[in-house]
């Protein structure tokens, strides 16, 4: 299966904030936001493998920023690791000030998909190759959260997960 860096996932959706969207403090509707980034990593999954991808978990979402009325939202989705049959991907938000222009980072989310056949059984992707300094440290990091997970799901033993363990354990010199 032929290798592929995370910019060919790249998936980049522009919108603005509309007052249907809002809450009573109008900002962007922090559901909204979840459905925005979860089409731009669904649109990355499927760029990637080629195949339907389905949600597997949204492992982290962080909601640093309020974004207002009218700002223009940017969601900017790419893989940042595959695993056998899953693909991480890696989500930031950037909203744009509607008067200056500015952009700025305003939440970042972390999903992980699957890829399926037409019968809905995962299917293997894949593998990627990461080319920016960037890239690299969403790649490595990866592991370590996918570790973390299996842990807390009871599904790897703690003395089996060796990227989170070399985060703790001192190396001797």
């Amino acid at each position: 299966m032929q290798s592929k860096t995370p910019s060919e996932s790249r998936t980049i959706m522009t919108d603005m904030v509309l007052p249907s969207e809002t809450n009573p403090l109008n900002n962007l509707f922090g559901g909204e936001l979840l459905a925005r980034m979860d089409r731009a990593a669904s649109i990355a999954a499927r760029r990637h493998s080629r195949r339907i991808t389905v949600t597997a978990s949204v492992n982290h979402v962080a909601f640093n920023r309020s974004v207002p009325l009218g700002s223009v939202v940017t969601v900017e989705a790419a893989i940042s690791r595959t695993f056998r049959t899953s693909m991480e991907v890696f989500i930031d938000v950037w909203m744009e000030d509607r008067f200056s222009g500015e952009r700025t980072k305003a939440n970042e989310a972390i999903y992980t998909f699957v890829a399926v056949d037409e019968t809905g059984k995962p299917t293997e992707v894949p593998p990627l190759v990461p080319e920016t300094v960037l890239e690299k440290q969403r790649y490595e990091a990866a592991l370590r959260r996918k570790q973390l997970s299996l842990v807390l799901a009871g599904k790897m033993k703690p003395a089996d997960a060796t990227e989170l363990k070399a985060l703790f354990i001192e190396k001797p010199r």
